[in-house]
């Protein structure tokens, strides 16, 4: 991967949410069980950077929702800092009901690094949004993680699999599939930007 420019790429942080904690202590099972640590990681690069993160939250529109009240505070690895932006949406694209895409274009952002939940629903509508947009989309395979679902026949689909396919509908035509390393070491800090 080639080496990013802090000033011309974003980290979107998508719906790290306090919902899924819910969800899993109901008995959903996920993949990835490092995402979250990864995430962390890819928001403290981006902070030593200096470059643009923006925290995406979804609110639930019905009252049964796992994303209302305490479903909708951030996981503490991903908590956003005093100046970072919080927007917020009620569907599956980070770009819909809010004003991502302009805030981007504003900043001069060419490359956007996308991680988050769930892979196949939000992260994934994001990043092809943000491709169909013209932007250079990284989704950042183990800084995602899906669940266990049921298909419409009810055969249990695995979260690995469910990611896999996600990551192949994405490869090449809406995003390049990178890792957290990739970024991390793609990733000047600011001290080495000067340089």
């Amino acid at each position: 991967m080639e080496r990013l420019n802090p000033e011309t790429t974003a980290l979107v942080v998508v719906d790290v949410q306090r919902a899924f904690a819910r969800w899993e202590r109901t008995g959903a099972v996920r993949n990835n069980p490092d995402a979250l640590q990864r995430i962390a990681d890819l928001i403290e690069r981006f902070r030593r950077a200096r470059a643009f993160i923006f925290h995406i939250r979804h609110r639930g529109t019905s009252p049964e929702s796992f994303f209302q009240g305490e479903g909708c505070e951030p996981m503490p690895e991903a908590a956003e800092r005093q100046g970072e932006p919080v927007l917020w949406k009620s569907v599956n694209s980070s770009f819909i009901g809010t004003d991502l895409e302009q805030r981007l274009r504003d900043r001069g952002i060419r490359t956007v690094v996308i991680c988050g939940a769930t892979s196949n629903h939000c992260v994934e509508t994001t990043t092809r949004m943000a491709g169909n947009l013209g932007f250079d989309a990284k989704f950042v395979c183990d800084a995602t993680w899906t669940f266990d679902r049921r298909g419409p026949d009810g055969k249990l689909h695995r979260a690995d699999d469910i990611q896999a396919m996600t990551e192949s509908n994405l490869s090449d035509e809406f995003a390049e599939i990178v890792t957290t390393a990739e970024i991390l070491s793609g990733m000047p800090t600011a001290k080495e930007a000067v340089r």
